[in-house]
């Protein structure tokens, strides 16, 4: 690459020695210019001196020029007795005066053959010798300006422009092949790489390819790898920048970096242009409390504007990904804009198997990890989240000083990420034993209850916040939850409780979270499902949970108070059948509660074969106790999965 300074055409950087030489040569001559005025001035006496020569009648004449005074003697021999010095052959001399009016010289100038004034004026040497070195720094300043601004990465150029990062074709290449699961998206994105491939082949046929593609899911789903992958399949530069990297604090700098990106794309193209978390730059105009002139909306203007201005035969595709589409301003998801709108879910149970075939490639795995069950345990993970469980995995196998990753290391990374590190409190007995008699009301009801997930593991190590965790695994993705699932989900979460007052005649803080729970999916039932033979099949909107965040938006709500009222009432008669449904079951089975409490109280651990034995009264408590050596090694947590605690 050519570089400024070495352009054969006179580009900026091959001006820059004949300016250095011109600007030499000028101050040079300020210089000189200085010091003749100064060598020609006449020596300079003292005002009393000159008093002194005045009254012995040895001046000539004088010349007065503000408080300066220039004067001659009438010998030059005076002038040396004056000065201490050989004036060589002048007589010239000069004086300052006071500031102020003085009678004495006044009168004793009279006898002066010549005395003149003049008014103060400054010669044009001295005015030169003191502007032209400021002129000559202005000048220098003006010029490294023009450089900064024609040369690429100057001092002000780099603040405006773009600061997309390009990504080349031959680094780190992404294909589809590297994407686990996401058959559908992969799908809808195949027709943008044959665009890039030959637009020819929809040209012809007189087809607009999508100028913009959003990728919309939760975070930690794939949407940048997708993209990339995009970028890889179709071997073009890729260049991904963040919206939050538009917003700064002058205005005017975002929309200039916008143009910037744009120009640099359509230079380039064909190729792919990233926008990640679009939110942040294109959230609904109109909302801030800075009116239509802040900084963000008018960087989304400029957005809007660079989108329209696309011309059919540039292949410039813009992607861009968020987790909040419900914020995006209309104008920005309209056609013609970003035309095409891919969801990013969560992976099934095929997609996670995937997905940790992908990054278990890069792990030495030992012949007993089964990542089929491994996919099967995580209902909900999704890829990001699955990345982070092989790499505690492997942690944990360095930390060993093993030379590969076993099934036990996945176990114990699945119960660091997701249920916290092992606490080093030690219980006391009465809360030891309340604990177990807690998990084992939860335990017993899920094992019983016909529409109850299955269980997968009861604890109660301390770990994270929790002072104990019943586990439930559903056997395959739920996508929507029936009545009767619904009505044994509650039993379940109100069996700790229920336990607890059926033997201590007293219950504790620890059903906070599965009164929480169960509050929640009460509501739900009564306010969005239409599971309540009161309400009826009537949806109100008390809150809307996010479709891909899982969190709760309150919102303004749209009914009566007596409305609101019999929805109150009837949540409130859901747990509490709930919860005496519980009780019932638990006190019907009592014997097995006990057992399981005494078990849990001894291993502090039990996996579901363990409990069949149990509750089948062939369990060996010494043998089982003496195998359960490490507890971390047994405990799992699923991600998402149906715990309670």
């Amino acid at each position: 690459m050519l570089r400024p300074a070495d352009r054969p055409d006179g580009g900026p950087g091959s001006r820059l020695p004949g300016f250095w030489l011109w600007a030499l040569l000028l101050f040079a001559g300020s210089l000189f210019i200085v010091h003749a005025t100064t060598s020609r001035k006449p020596p300079e006496i003292s005002y009393s001196k000159f008093l002194d020569l005045v009254a012995k009648e040895q001046v000539a004449e004088v010349e007065f020029e503000g408080q300066r005074v220039r004067g001659k003697l009438k010998e030059p021999a005076d002038l040396q007795e004056a000065v201490g010095k050989d004036p060589k052959t002048s007589s010239e001399f000069q004086v300052t005066i006071l500031p102020i009016e003085d009678p004495k010289l006044i009168e004793a100038i009279k006898p002066l053959k010549k005395v003149t004034a003049q008014p103060v004026t400054e010669s044009i040497w001295n005015i030169i010798g003191l502007w032209l070195p400021l002129l000559l720094l202005l000048a220098f300043m003006v010029f490294m300006i023009r450089r900064a601004r024609d040369v690429e990465g100057g001092i002000l150029g780099s603040f405006i422009k773009s600061p997309a990062k390009r990504y080349e074709k031959l680094k780190t290449r992404v294909t589809f092949q590297d994407v686990a699961d996401l058959e559908s998206a992969k799908q809808e994105l195949q027709e943008i790489v044959e665009f890039l491939k030959d637009p020819t082949k929809f040209v012809r046929l007189g087809a607009q390819i999508p100028k913009g593609v959003l990728l919309m899911g939760p975070p930690g789903t794939g949407k940048t790898l997708l993209a990339r992958a995009v970028a890889g399949e179709a071997g073009v530069p890729f260049y991904s920048i963040s919206g939050s990297e538009f917003i700064q604090m002058f205005v005017g700098v975002g929309a200039s970096r916008v143009r910037d990106m744009f120009k640099t794309a359509k230079e380039n193209s064909p190729c792919i242009l990233f926008i990640d978390e679009i939110d942040a730059v294109g959230r609904a105009r109109g909302t801030g409390l800075g009116g239509g002139h802040d900084e963000r909306e008018q960087t989304l203007n400029q957005i809007l504007s660079e989108m329209d201005g696309f011309q059919p035969s540039e292949s410039v595709i813009v992607l861009a990904a968020t987790n909040r589409p419900d914020v995006l301003d209309s104008a920005l998801l309209r056609p013609g804009r970003f035309d095409r709108h891919i969801t990013v879910d969560r992976p099934s149970r095929a997609g996670r198997l995937g997905i940790l075939k992908v990054h278990a490639k890069k792990v030495p795995m030992d012949p007993d990890v089964n990542l089929d069950y491994l996919a099967r345990g995580t209902v909900g993970l999704t890829g990001a989240d699955l990345r982070n469980l092989v790499n505690e995995a492997a942690l944990l196998a360095a930390r060993d000083q093993k030379e590969q990753v076993s099934m036990t290391h996945f176990e114990q990374a699945r119960d660091r990420v997701f249920m916290g590190p092992k606490r080093e409190e030690v219980l006391t007995d009465n809360e030891k034993r309340m604990t177990a008699y807690h998990e084992s009301g939860h335990a017993l009801l899920a094992w019983i209850l016909p529409h109850a997930d299955p269980l997968h593991k009861v604890t109660i190590i301390p770990r994270g916040r929790a002072l104990g965790v019943t586990q439930q695994v559903p056997e395959e993705d739920r996508h929507s939850y029936s009545q009767a699932y619904v009505l044994d989900r509650l039993a379940v979460l109100m069996g700790g409780r229920a336990a607890e007052k059926l033997v201590f005649d007293e219950v504790s803080s620890g059903a906070e979270s599965d009164l929480r729970e169960g509050t929640r999916l009460a509501r739900y039932m009564v306010t969005h499902w239409g599971m309540s033979e009161r309400v009826g099949p009537v949806a109100y909107r008390v809150g809307e949970e996010h479709m891909f965040l899982g969190k709760e938006i309150q919102e303004a709500r749209d009914f009566s108070e007596h409305t609101a009222r019999i929805i109150d009432e009837e949540v409130s008669r859901i747990l509490h059948e709930a919860d005496q449904r519980a009780r019932t079951l638990l006190s019907d089975n009592r014997g097995d509660l006990d057992q399981l409490a005494e078990a849990l109280v001894k291993r502090e651990v039990l996996t579901p074969p363990e409990i069949e034995s149990i509750l089948a009264g062939t369990a060996e408590p010494e043998d089982a106790a003496e195998a359960m050596t490490n507890d971390d090694a047994q405990m799992s947590k699923e991600a998402r999965m149906t715990n309670v605690e």
